[in-house]
């Protein structure tokens, strides 16, 4: 039997998993596509006009290497921020910047705070650094400042995660109630606002920029709102001190040239955005009345998903899930005890929501076992 060079304790520890099981894994399990893929809260709608002929123009420079500085793209996030290119850092998404944070401010037995429920690849990152995940209960469907905040002081967490507006239950708070709870914050403790859904809720949802205070990174993406999801970028804004810390370990070659040429031209495309915005509404309001016409319960978003109250617990909601994955509607839960009795829509095409209100009927009664 051959040897094998070891693995670090922490990695040899760690189990094999993924996250997430893509919509493409269960469609080679299947063995054949989706009809509606409205599960990954993606942005149907696509990029821009402006950013696909943007980015044919440029597909044949593709030989050269991306700017490791993402000078360009810095710039321009800056200026749609009103901050300086000091304040700003880009990332293969969110995503890439957790991993980043997590090895930035957590030590190997470090308590980590964030809600039982909420996005899982942040979990993920932390359990790579040897980080103690400690999951706080959500409140009426919210994530629980108050708690968070009890959590972050009782176990003097280097960390704590909060997304506004929320995955996976849509639900968000206002400016006022977030500025408190970073006012309330330990010092010591980063906190991650991660505000992925930021251009597609309530403009009162998000406070005022400000990069004076080092315990704070904010940060947004391309993949929801600018429909830019399969090129893998983001950013943090923060203090200036704090982006520095992020240059000592991010990966510099990790946006492609590509994906800095296309985002640079979405936050561009004002009139784009705004057209998205409007049509994400619509298809909110088009879900919770699907949902409302057999007798659901769709909880308010300010995202482009509409999670929906099935009405009874996990197991029945997974078996709505597991109806509507049969019947080739792609869509996902949340799996945290409280919040598991909802199943969550993302905002599609309008034949893609007329798949979903087709086959929900059916879901619903072969749950019931009718």
């Amino acid at each position: 039997m051959r040897l094998r060079p070891p693995l670090t304790p922490l990695i040899a520890a760690l189990p094999s998993t993924v996250p997430f099981v893509g919509p493409e894994a269960q469609e080679r399990d299947r063995g054949r596509p989706f009809r509606a893929r409205i599960g990954a809260n993606e942005s149907s709608f696509g990029p821009s006009p402006r950013v696909i002929a943007r980015m044919e123009s440029v597909a044949r420079d593709q030989w050269m290497y991306c700017d490791p500085d993402n000078f360009d793209l810095k710039q321009a996030a800056a200026a749609h921020l009103g901050v300086g290119a000091e304040n700003v850092v880009v990332g293969e998404g969110i995503d890439g910047l957790l991993s980043l944070v997590a090895r930035m401010y957590v030590a190997p037995g470090d308590a980590v705070v964030t809600s039982l429920g909420a996005y899982p690849t942040f979990n993920f990152h932390v359990a790579g650094v040897g980080g103690r995940l400690v999951a706080v209960p959500y409140e009426n469907d919210r994530e629980s400042l108050d708690d968070l905040l009890a959590a972050v002081v009782r176990e003097k967490a280097p960390l704590v995660y909060l997304s506004n507006p929320d995955n996976p239950m849509g639900s968000w708070w206002e400016a006022a109630e977030i500025i408190r709870f970073i006012e309330a914050l330990p010092e010591t403790t980063m906190l991650v606002l991660d505000e992925a859904y930021g251009e597609l809720g309530p403009a009162s949802a998000l406070p005022p920029i400000d990069v004076s205070r080092p315990n704070v990174v904010r940060m947004r993406t391309f993949s929801k709102a600018y429909g830019l999801a399969g090129i893998r970028c983001g950013y943090a804004v923060a203090e200036p001190q704090v982006i520095r810390d992020f240059e000592k370990i991010r990966n510099h070659y990790g946006v492609s040239r590509m994906a800095q040429i296309a985002g640079v031209e979405a936050l561009a495309d004002r009139a784009f955005l705004e057209s998205v915005v409007t049509r994400v509404a619509a298809g909110r309001r088009r879900i919770a009345a699907i949902a409302e016409a057999n007798g659901l319960k769709p909880l308010p978003s300010a995202t482009n998903f509409v999670t929906i109250d099935c009405g009874s617990d996990g197991a029945f909601a997974l078996k709505v899930l597991q109806g509507l994955l049969s019947r080739d509607v792609f869509i996902r839960k949340p799996m945290a005890p409280g919040l598991d009795r909802c199943i969550r829509v993302s905002v599609g095409l309008d034949h893609e929501l007329d798949i979903f209100a087709e086959e929900l009927p059916g879901a619903l009664a072969a749950a019931r076992g009718n």
